[in-house]
């Protein structure tokens, strides 16, 4: 037992160490260190309504309506309290329509349950934030054999299939999520609806359920993760079901 201790320090020791590192790597992209000089205050701020130490913060997630076009920034400040909501941020730009993306080049945003899996700061398009898409569920609901990929939530004015928030307010996000993986959060969460549910129905979900049957199944299963977080304030843990399905816990 004092050996299992012991190298379970040391993995607590070597994860903390690696993040920090990750941190100072990106400190050394100009556009980062720029980004923090123009925004850090502006984050500390922020935090601060919500009674978070922007520093210390443990977890973000990140949320993204398609119809409202709207991304949320939400803030775990410490492991025993609630994730807060602390920004939202307009999409600069849309394209596609709702319902998820299913194949490369049909400019759709996707819709699901998603991680950042990459930090780019020589972007062109400023800074960029890359999600897993496809994930095993696209590619098992999808009926296409290539499915796209390389899509961001990232700076500038302009998509075809990417969510652009602008260069200014890429650099707030960029920022979150650099201090939250420093600080050791091993995995952010993107998630990502077609609208907020339970809300005014748009008619342009009315024409995609129009457009293709299989909308309602899809759509009230990725709806049962939506309302998981509505109710607990925190992020499921997600499983993909080997029918393309997701569970949430």
């Amino acid at each position: 037992m004092k050996f299992l201790c012991i190298c379970l320090s040391f993995f607590l020791v070597l994860n903390v160490v690696s993040a920090q590192s990750f941190e100072n790597s990106q400190l050394e992209n100009s556009r980062v260190r720029n980004a923090k000089a123009e925004k850090e205050r502006v984050l500390q701020d922020i935090c601060a309504q919500s009674g978070i130490d922007f520093h210390s913060i443990v977890n973000i997630y990140i949320r993204a309506f398609k119809n409202e076009q709207v991304v949320e920034l939400w803030v775990q400040g410490d492991f025993n309290s609630s994730y807060e909501k602390v920004k939202e941020y307009v999409f600069c730009d849309r394209s596609g329509y709702l319902g998820p993306k299913r194949k490369q080049g049909d400019r759709q945003i996707p819709e699901g349950f998603y991680y950042i899996d990459r930090f780019n700061p020589n972007s062109n398009y400023h800074l960029s934030l890359g999600i897993n898409y496809p994930n095993p569920s696209d590619y098992e609901l999808s009926t296409y054999s290539n499915l796209g990929g390389d899509i961001y939530i990232h700076g500038d004015c302009q998509t075809i299939g990417c969510i652009p928030i602008t260069d200014d307010k890429i650099k707030e996000v960029y920022l979150f999520a650099v201090k939250a993986k420093s600080n050791g959060q091993l995995t952010i969460p993107v998630h990502v609806f077609p609208y907020k549910f339970g809300e005014n129905y748009p008619r342009s979900a009315s024409n995609a359920r129009e457009y293709d049957p299989k909308m309602d199944r899809f759509w009230t299963n990725i709806e049962g993760g939506y309302y998981y977080f509505e109710k607990n304030r925190r992020p499921p843990f997600v499983h993909i079901n080997e029918d393309g399905s997701y569970e949430f816990f």
